[in-house]
């Protein structure tokens, strides 16, 4: 195995729930039950009990078909799920200017800002439809002035389809400047912990069809909440 198989292999082997983090990867990769079943030659109702924790755990040898699988499936479509992942490989332990999470399971917009007891700034209608698999807690000043270009695609763990959390905030201008001249992005931001938000920073996120929330949870309870997912 390579590096990024051996990444889902030990995620999957360790989780207390290895089906529904097989479904996690199965939809981070994009590709349906039944693209999946049809790949493995099995039914879609195997592949249902086995994201459904309704199956025994895997053994090694699911495991590394079920990969092989994403893999195969993801080289046919042109491989941009695993070029991301490669690219953005996980972020060194010695960051002291942010923080990431991905949970075992994604979730809905919706949920996420109510999770967060969060307030809608900009574009509430995209969070019906949004999936995140995790989040990037920053500190807002340090990002802006520490982080190098070449450094930046770390804040994404293994995928864009995360929020951005910005703690250290003053107007919320800076993080979304930020997010408008970088060429990846996350799904939605959070401001933390600001009463009122800059309004060329809501304007950016109208322009960029970002959600923008902000909350009062301070950046330990938002780690509790989101860690539990």
């Amino acid at each position: 195995m390579d590096s990024i198989q051996e990444w889902i292999a030990g995620e999957i082997a360790l989780s207390d729930t290895p089906g529904s983090t097989m479904k996690k990867w199965r939809e981070l990769f994009g590709i349906s039950q039944v693209e999946l079943a049809k790949y493995l030659k099995i039914s879609t109702s195997t592949i249902s009990d086995y994201e459904g924790n309704r199956r025994a755990s895997p053994g090694v040898g699911i495991i590394r078909r079920f990969i092989t699988a994403l893999m195969a499936i993801d080289a046919a479509k042109g491989g941009e799920v695993t070029r991301n992942l490669q690219k953005f490989n996980k972020p060194k332990e010695d960051n002291t200017f942010f923080s990431l999470k991905d949970f075992t399971t994604p979730i809905s917009g919706v949920d996420f800002a109510r999770i967060i007891e969060a307030k809608i700034v900009a574009n509430p209608g995209y969070l019906d439809s949004m999936k995140l698999f995790g989040y990037t807690l920053l500190d807002s000043l340090r990002v802006i002035l520490e982080i190098s270009p070449s450094d930046y695609p770390r804040l994404f763990g293994t995928t864009t389809e995360r929020a951005f959390i910005f703690d250290q905030v003053s107007t919320g201008r800076s993080p979304m400047v930020v997010v408008r001249v970088a060429p990846i992005k996350p799904k939605l931001v959070v401001i933390q912990n600001l009463d009122q938000v800059d309004k060329l920073a809501i304007k950016i996120a109208q322009i960029e069809h970002m959600p923008l929330l902000t909350t009062k949870l301070s950046a330990e309870e938002l780690k509790m909440r989101l860690n539990n997912i």
